[in-house]
């Protein structure tokens, strides 16, 4: 790099968004808000990032988000995914747990809890916020799906290597604090 190519770091390096600065002027879909932390117009190139809080027993609206990919980690709660043609699919994820969720694939968030808001961390592969919402008559019988990652395919055993690394290092009382078995977090088997 030459001098003239040099940067400033001071200005051009990390950037902190505290948690009171971040942007809800961000496309919304009914049922829950969303605040962007990181976007276009704090200099990302390549990601969005923000938060989302559904309410209890509050259910978005179905939307997609065109050509990106998402990423959703949950901070609190469970999340009740529905997805497809029709929302005709079905998947939980609880606090700890990440969902992805690909290009265009029509969806719809729901908070199962009556009393605790779900607060979700949201990735997506442009700093432009992208949502198309959509008007589906959504199908009343719902299919659950259970997806196996060709990584891990001993799901059903409940355990992976992180959860006995966690063991190894930090001992069996905060593994089971921060455990990755669905069923020790949400009571689900």
């Amino acid at each position: 790099m030459t001098d003239s190519q040099k940067r400033d770091w001071r200005v051009d390096g990390v950037k902190v968004i505290k948690s009171d600065r971040l942007d809800s002027n961000t496309p919304q879909t009914p049922g829950m808000l969303r605040a962007a932390a990181v976007n276009a117009a704090r200099g990302s190139q390549k990601i969005w990032a923000g938060t989302v809080i559904i309410h209890p027993n509050a259910k978005t609206g179905a939307h997609h988000h065109g050509a990106l990919e998402s990423v959703i980690y949950v901070v609190r709660g469970v999340a009740r995914m529905r997805w497809g043609e029709r929302l005709e699919f079905v998947a939980e994820a609880g606090a700890g747990d990440f969902i992805f969720v690909p290009p265009y694939v029509p969806h719809q968030e729901i908070n199962r809890s009556s009393d605790t808001p779900l607060e979700c961390v949201l990735v997506r592969s442009d700093n432009e916020s992208v949502v198309v919402n959509l008007n589906i008559d959504a199908a009343e019988r719902v299919e659950e799906v259970y997806w196996i990652d060709p990584i891990h395919r001993e799901a059903g055993s409940g355990r992976t290597d992180v959860s006995v690394k966690a063991k190894e290092l930090f001992g069996e009382s905060t593994a089971a604090k921060h455990s990755v078995n669905p069923s020790a977090r949400t009571g689900r088997k």
